[in-house]
């Protein structure tokens, strides 16, 4: 299925857009855990999704690292994603690169709690500049 589909078809059923209220609609655990200079990852294990986030980042990169892997938990719910770390958020997979396009479309989505603009991405969220440009012809909300 088209991400910005996805995405908003999501939005829709829950009401809301927060990454973390959708895990927990969805019955995905979050952890929150010291990871070092890991912002975070996604796992399963005998059919229980877990998205683990790093407890030192900002609320604002651990927005943006939930919204990342919960792209992992809906979009390749048997795959357990590499440990994702600081400032690598930049496309290297097929995988990553829907990861990454998830989670531009959900917190860019317009009309939401959670909307944010190109600006905000890379100074307040630490989305790299250069995934935003990679991203640039596609159409967000």
């Amino acid at each position: 299925m088209e991400i910005k589909k996805l995405v908003t078809q999501l939005i829709k059923k829950y009401g809301t857009s927060n990454p973390f209220k959708l895990a927990d609609h969805l019955g995905i655990a979050v952890v929150f855990e010291p990871l070092g200079s890991i912002h975070g990852y996604y796992s399963r294990s005998h059919r229980t999704k877990v998205i683990h986030i790093n407890e030192n980042l900002s609320s604002k990169k651990q927005l943006s690292t939930c919204a990342h892997e919960l792209g992992h938990a809906i979009q390749h719910p048997n795959e357990n994603t590499a440990f994702l770390k600081s400032k690598t958020h930049f496309p290297t997979s097929r995988i990553e690169t829907e990861a990454n396009e998830f989670m531009i479309e959900l917190l860019f989505n317009q009309g939401t709690e959670c909307a944010i603009t190109a600006c905000e991405a890379t100074v307040s969220y630490g989305i790299p500049d250069e995934l935003i440009k990679s991203l640039e012809g596609k159409k967000f909300n």
